[in-house]
């Protein structure tokens, strides 16, 4: 085989494995897929021959990477128009045997309190099981202060709260029923299916309608769908107006959640945090900035920034 040809392989292997490191570092798939195809770049220039370990060496290639990039990224968001979501990695009911890794999105947001190093350890050495000199050497600190900002990430994370993993066959049908519970304004069931402290977040990024503010509590959320449903209700018969479509049961980031069109037919996706069986966090993504690998999967046209 071509020694280009072998390089290319190696690489394409790592591929997936980069981009989720890329993705768990960045928050943005699109971000992500670029720093990989920067690090395929760099790869190409590299003399193979004196590289020991591809993985570890590309492993470093995308981590300096994505520290270069959150600079910017960090100071884009200190002017994002209302709640920021990380965008969301999907996972369709076919593709339930993907590699994955044990973060979810609330684990995700819980890393964007931490700084890019503490990020880039806790990811390296905790979910990717990367040994601390190797981490070290990529982020040019010593061992012993590699373990320090590990120690410090996890006990952010750990703060956050435990993990309660939800079974696809119940996420699914969790997903399912507050799609219409929450559409048709059936409060009972909604309040049902609702922890007393649960938390809406909605990412609309300034491009569509959102919600600017976290909303806590049943009580303010019941509010809310409450007044949606009656919105949607008075607009119904006219000829702009279609009611809300239920797409496909679907996993964010390792939670249950969903696919819809919305009025004024706005892609949004939703997941769920859950707990002990109830519904703990809702987070809605709708900036279309952040869906468009997600329409591809649902063999939908891009999504557009409606008129307001």
């Amino acid at each position: 085989m071509h020694p280009d040809e072998a390089g290319t392989d190696l690489f394409e292997a790592q591929r997936p494995r980069l981009i989720r490191l890329a993705y768990r570092m960045l928050g943005s798939v699109a971000e992500a897929e670029d720093v990989v195809q920067d690090a395929w770049l760099r790869w190409r220039q590299v003399d193979r021959a004196q590289v020991g370990a591809p993985p570890a060496f590309l492993s470093r290639i995308v981590t300096r990477l994505c520290l270069d990039t959150l600079k910017s990224a960090r100071a884009r968001r200190e002017t994002y128009v209302g709640s920021w979501l990380p965008e969301p990695l999907v996972e369709m009911p076919e593709e339930a045997s993907m590699e994955s890794d044990a973060l979810t999105l609330t684990l995700m947001m819980a890393l964007e309190r931490l700084s890019p190093l503490e990020r880039a350890a806790f990811l390296l050495h905790d979910v990717f099981g990367v040994p601390l000199n190797e981490i070290a050497a990529t982020l040019d600190r010593d061992p012993g202060a590699v373990r320090q900002l590990a120690v410090r990430a996890r006990k952010h994370v750990q703060a956050d709260g435990p993990r309660y993993p939800v079974a696809r066959e119940d996420g699914d049908r969790i997903a399912e029923a507050f799609f219409t519970a929450s559409r048709s304004g059936d409060l009972s069931a909604l309040r049902a299916m609702l922890s007393d402290s649960v938390v809406l977040r909605s990412d609309g990024g300034g491009k569509v309608h959102a919600f600017l503010n976290p909303i806590a509590g049943v009580e303010r959320i019941l509010r809310l769908f409450r007044g949606l449903a009656r919105k949607a209700a008075q607009s119904a018969g006219k000829p702009a107006a279609k009611p809300a479509t239920f797409l496909k049961a679907i996993r964010v980031d390792g939670l249950p959640g969903f696919a819809s069109l919305e009025r004024g037919g706005v892609l949004q996706v939703t997941a769920l945090a859950v707990a002990d069986g109830k519904i703990t966090g809702i987070f809605i993504t709708r900036n279309p900035d952040k869906l468009g690998h997600v329409a591809r999967a649902l063999g939908l046209p891009p999504p557009a920034t409606p008129l307001h």
